[in-house]
């Protein structure tokens, strides 16, 4: 298979338009129908969550995702790609699942989630992309989604092959990589090589508690990512985003986000992989009223198989 954005290896692609470490696990079941190449990939768990303390709670639920991907060239310069990844979360109901020191978003359209996270859409994904190479390693590519991940944050978790394993969202989640289900992504990009610029225009506004449906909105909030793959265990990326209206329960007010981020994989000769990722995110909210609190959050996770 082809890389979908740019002349450089296929394992280097991940969620949305993000990247990961070129000596990246790249599992599913791939196959070829005529000019197209196909990718398929499933993980899904069964999982009982028993949060303790006065603050916590017990759940079972099944987490996880499906995803499928097709390739093809147009001719020697330009691939198109598709992309849908499916959760079956939304069947877990509106309360979502007890997390200790989760925050963000809403699950029932009337009290903010605190020690809780909420589903995932169904949709979570349903993209498609253009890339046009250029000569000496050098690429463009539109990427457009409804919904789909602007050019914020590392790639989603459940993409990281040092977290994918864990059933569950990070708490994390909602500084670092809580776009990934955005209702509406355009985004332009520029690869030179090991280099990645990239700019996108996004709808602001994070999915509701109707998590069956798709809701598209005006493209109001705006993101941009610098990544950098020096070596093939190695990927970084900083990136910033506006985004508008974010919250349901806070309509008037904005958030002004960033984030960076090293991920560092390596594969072992019994199979397995050392992958680690250490993420910065940080988050300012801002009003009318003069309400400025600010977040930040430092997340390093290693995981040796």
């Amino acid at each position: 298979m082809s890389a979908g954005l740019g002349s450089y290896p296929m394992t280097r692609d991940s969620s949305g338009t993000a990247w990961q470490p070129d000596d990246s696990a790249h599992e599913g079941i791939h196959l070829e129908a005529d000019d197209w190449m196909l990718m398929s990939d499933a993980l899904l768990d069964a999982v009982h969550d028993r949060q303790q303390g006065p603050r916590g709670g017990e759940k079972d639920f099944v987490s996880g995702m499906a995803m499928l991907m097709a390739t093809r060239p147009l001719d020697s310069d330009d691939i198109v790609r598709l992309r849908t990844m499916l959760s079956p979360e939304p069947a877990m109901g509106n309360a979502g699942y007890p997390l200790l020191l989760a925050t963000g978003e809403t699950a029932n359209g009337r009290t903010p989630l605190i020690d809780r996270q909420h589903p995932h859409n169904l949709v979570m994904e349903l993209s498609g992309s253009v890339a046009h190479r250029l000569d000496g390693g050098q690429s463009l590519y539109l990427y457009a989604a409804l919904p789909g991940e602007p050019a914020f944050g590392p790639p989603v978790f459940m993409h990281r092959e040092s977290i994918m394993d864990d059933p569950q969202a990070p708490i994390s989640h909602h500084w670092l990589d809580s776009t990934h289900v955005t209702n509406g992504v355009l985004t332009l990009g520029y690869v030179h090589e090991d280099w990645k610029i990239e700019v996108s225009r996004f709808h602001g506004r994070e999915p509701d508690q109707n998590r069956y449906r798709i809701e598209p909105g005006p493209l109001d909030s705006t993101a941009a990512r610098l990544a950098w793959n020096p070596l093939a265990a190695l990927s970084l990326q900083v990136s910033w985003a506006h985004q508008v209206s974010a919250e349901q329960l806070a309509p008037a007010e904005n958030e002004t986000r960033a984030t960076a981020s090293a991920m560092y994989t390596v594969r072992l000769p019994n199979g397995g992989a050392w992958a680690s990722t250490a993420a910065y995110g940080y988050r300012r909210l801002t009003a009318p009223y003069g309400h400025d609190p600010d977040g930040m959050m430092v997340f390093l996770r290693l995981k040796v198989d």
